[in-house]
């Protein structure tokens, strides 16, 4: 099944984990996908992966706006239009309250909060050019109930929520969708590096009994970038196995 084909995706922070993934299923699903990644490598790397298939790969910091607005100006010039902007891109840099250093506040607000703004403004703008378009932003359940220790990444997801709702009031009318997604506990490769029995608490907190996969939240972008999710907007979809209920 083909829910994207010929749609022009953006989908940043795509080189590795959930993005990686995700880049992967939206071109099964027919998309045309430039991927935005600060990690050239890893970039290099999904290039050869998907030799043959309709996937770009840009280093693109978007912290940058200046890096950002000249990317979307060369995929515009290229391709004629944007159709899809998936705000996947995100760090952590967890630390008490007591304990978080100034650095560590500053940038994960950086990446998580201003990225998707300077993605956001950007590209809404050819969006409401062509008027039609699909945003899907990446929060996290912790956004929506706290997580010890992650002060700043719980108010940048938690601000993600808020930005959402503010673009789907702003852009609806001009015909695109903007919604989020609030991932559970996820077994990315950052979950290897957990000891066994967190994991076996965090999936006990979970009544599906078990973490989610990528391939999960990869599947709730694709079906709110599809025609399928289009009289959606301004939501939050929880994929997290039940934990937030």
């Amino acid at each position: 099944m083909e829910r994207l084909k010929d749609k022009v995706a953006v989908i940043t922070g795509g080189a590795n984990g959930i993005g990686k993934i995700t880049v992967d299923k939206f071109l099964d699903e027919g998309a045309q996908v430039i991927c935005w990644d600060i990690n050239a490598d890893a970039g290099k790397k999904l290039l050869a992966e998907n030799e043959g298939k309709a996937l770009k790969f840009e280093k693109v910091n978007t912290v940058n706006k200046a890096e950002v607005d000249q990317a979307v100006n060369d995929i515009i010039t290229t391709y004629g239009r944007i159709d899809i902007l998936i705000n996947n891109a995100g760090i952590t840099r967890d630390a008490t309250l007591k304990k978080m250093t100034p650095d560590q506040w500053q940038s994960v607000l950086d990446v998580n909060l201003t990225g998707v703004f300077n993605c956001t403004q950007s590209i809404s703008a050819h969006m409401v050019e062509k008027g039609s378009g699909k945003i899907v932003n990446a929060s996290s359940v912790v956004g929506l109930y706290g997580n010890f220790g992650q002060s700043n990444y719980v108010a940048t997801k938690s601000g993600v929520i808020g930005l959402t709702k503010v673009w789907a009031r702003e852009l609806g009318r001009k015909g695109i969708n903007v919604n989020a997604v609030a991932p559970g506990f996820i077994a990315t490769e950052m979950v290897e590096t957990i000891p066994k029995k967190v994991i076996a608490d965090l999936e006990s907190k979970t009544p599906l009994g078990r973490l989610g996969k990528p391939e999960d939240i990869a599947n709730a972008y694709v079906f709110l970038s599809s025609e399928e999710a289009s009289f959606i907007n301004g939501t939050t979809l929880s994929v997290d196995g039940g934990l937030v209920m």
